[in-house]
């Protein structure tokens, strides 16, 4: 059943169109995931579905007694309210008669989106804690269609997991806009890109959209081959004929002027170019016994890391648990209660805040990055401020726009570029996913391969990690900060690896042995010896040890040969999963046999 259908629709704001003449619909079952490059009208087309803004020309038709719940990008609340009245508030008018049900449900909800405190002001709220009260409220009801713009902006790891899988069993429609892309493979069985104000729909999850974004691509490039050859025919046939031109089949020149005036495919925008970065000395950053705390509450304790030279570092942990204060550390925006920052004389650091701290919006685009240099030099030679913001989608017709006339993710974007074009070597991302598009992320990745530095990052997008760092460290509450090696899947493998190991040693404690009767002979202690399997995997076990590490480097050397490729990327993730969960199985079971090859040598002796 169709539940909206939106036909030549149009809309522009000033000298900027949004939407050409394009058409949408939503079907009942739809998991729409709506993609597209910030600033190219993605929630705009989010509030002419829900019905909040009207189309320039065209028509939005929405099905009879649709209901439709609908979460802002940046949501407002009434001043005054409590969180647990705000969330309630558009609730009560709906299922007024099961308001106690939905008070518990409210209650459970924010405390999974981490606001325990349910009498707090809205008001005192932080911007990430307003996002996610207003989710709450969204989620809290049925409703036919749900429409979410960046849902899982402001979401930790868990967070994330915990929508993903309601999102999976809501039983409506849904259409939202989010750059997690492992999330978008899980949740979404359609992806709809908005490009150049046309959408492009594709039956299937994300993984499949790249396949058939390729397919695509490649037709569309065939069909301007042979739109250009014909128009060379044309144009010869059109040149011999100049002088008698009044002759001429009128239909065969209106042909010919169509095929000329007709616009090819627009190619996808690449950055190919070497990343930006000045020379980095021996010394680079050391975090030496660091303490930071607020009150009661420890967010650092005891943390010392010295920064290698091209280190990749992400740090994760639930929201509040301190990693943007460990950042603004390292940066000197803060100082610890204890412990020492000693940071390179040659380290010039780049901190990319969850704020634009110093964004003048009456500035113009381009003298915003000029002000921080005109050129800089690359192994590819020098590149202008210009030059550089096309490579990050801003073309010139928008480079001499007003920042205040951006979209907020526009904005993320330029301040990106801008800490990027002051040539760091140390390079602070801090949330760098909130607000930006999945065409400017990927386009970070791929700066961030060839970049010539250490790169330190909180993120909570899994894609992200797993792409760009190589260790990560996790906070685990009390201050404490654990080191994983490997991306976001290697981590989550660690920790199940781990949680599976605990059940099963709480499973393998045996009840004591009852006391012996009198007169019941006591036997000695039995001799330790290997049974049949142990002895033959004790012969073998180290060299199973060293073909799987030998396995795993060759797949690192393939992940990173197939950086660019999604679907492949995937299934050598997983294959080194594999690998990683069997390696250390056999570490375990090694050391336990060493322990019994030791306890036999000592028994024998």
């Amino acid at each position: 059943m169709n539940l909206v259908t939106a036909e030549h629709l149009t809309k522009s704001y000033t000298e900027r169109l949004i939407l050409n003449d394009t058409d949408f619909s939503i079907n009942e079952g739809d998991k729409i995931g709506l993609i597209g490059v910030n600033g190219t009208g993605k929630s705009t087309l989010l509030k002419l579905v829900a019905g909040l803004e009207e189309p320039d020309t065209g028509t939005v038709v929405r099905g009879r007694n649709l209901d439709i719940r609908y979460l802002p990008q940046n949501p407002v609340f009434e001043e005054g309210e409590t969180v647990l009245e705000s969330v309630l508030r558009e609730n009560r008018s709906r299922y007024h008669d099961q308001i106690w049900d939905l008070e518990s449900q409210a209650k459970a909800m924010l405390n999974r989106l981490g606001i325990p405190d349910h009498d707090q002001q809205i008001g005192q709220l932080s911007g990430g804690q307003k996002k996610r009260a207003a989710l709450a409220s969204v989620l809290l009801s049925p409703t036919d269609l749900l429409i979410l713009d960046e849902p899982t902006n402001h979401l930790d790891s868990a967070m994330a997991d915990w929508l993903e899988e309601y999102l999976k069993r809501f039983k409506g429609a849904l259409l939202m806009i989010t750059h997690d892309r492992y999330f978008l493979d899980s949740v979404t069985n359609r992806i709809v890109e908005l490009d150049n104000g046309k959408l492009y729909s594709y039956q299937a999850n994300y993984e499949g959209f790249l396949e058939l974004k390729a397919e695509r691509m490649d037709m569309e490039q065939a069909s301007e081959r042979k739109r250009q050859s014909i128009l060379r025919v044309e144009l010869e046939w059109m040149k011999r004929g100049a002088r008698a031109r009044s002759t001429k089949q009128k239909g065969r020149i209106q042909r010919y002027e169509a095929l000329r005036d007709a616009k090819g495919p627009e190619k996808e925008q690449a950055v190919g170019m070497e990343s930006i970065s000045s020379r980095l000395g021996r010394t680079t950053v050391e975090l030496s016994g660091i303490c930071k705390a607020y009150g009661d509450k420890v967010l650092i304790k005891d943390y010392t890391y010295f920064f290698l030279k091209n280190d990749r570092i992400g740090y994760i942990g639930p929201n509040g648990s301190g990693k943007s204060t460990l950042m603004k550390i390292i940066a000197g925006w803060e100082k610890p209660d204890s412990g020492t920052v000693e940071i390179g004389q040659t380290v010039k650091i780049g901190y990319f805040s969850q704020e634009n701290e110093d964004m003048d919006t009456s500035l113009k685009v381009i003298d915003y990055i000029r002000n921080v240099a005109e050129y800089v030099q690359t192994k590819d030679g020098s590149i202008s401020a210009s030059q550089m913001l096309e490579r990050f989608l801003f073309p010139p017709s928008v480079q001499y726009t007003v920042i205040q006339k951006l979209s907020g993710g526009e904005r993320r974007r330029l301040y990106l570029l801008k800490i990027l074009m002051s040539a760091p070597n140390v390079l602070i991302l801090d949330e760098p996913t909130n607000d930006l598009d999945i065409k400017t992320l990927m386009i970070l990745e791929d700066y961030l391969d060839s970049f010539q530095g250490i790169v330190i990052t909180v993120s909570h997008d899994r894609y992200f990690l797993d792409r760009v760092v190589r260790r990560i460290f996790a906070f685990e509450g009390d201050g404490v900060l654990r080191q994983y090696e490997g991306g976001f899947t290697d981590y989550a493998a660690r920790k199940a690896a781990e949680a599976e190991a605990e059940e099963e040693s709480r499973a393998d404690v045996k009840p004591a042995a009852p006391p012996k009767e009198k007169g019941q002979r006591i036997r000695g202690p039995q001799k330790l010896k290997f049974t049949y399997k142990e002895q033959k995997d004790y012969e073998t076990i180290e060299a199973d040890m060293a073909a799987l590490e030998e396995r795993i480097a060759g797949l690192e050397e393939e992940i990173q040969a197939s950086a660019r490729d999604f679907v492949k990327l995937n299934q050598l993730m997983e294959e080194k999963e594999k690998a990683e969960k069997e390696l250390e199985e056999k570490m375990d079971r090694w050391m336990y046999l060493e322990e019994l090859a030791a306890k036999i040598a000592e028994q024998q002796g």
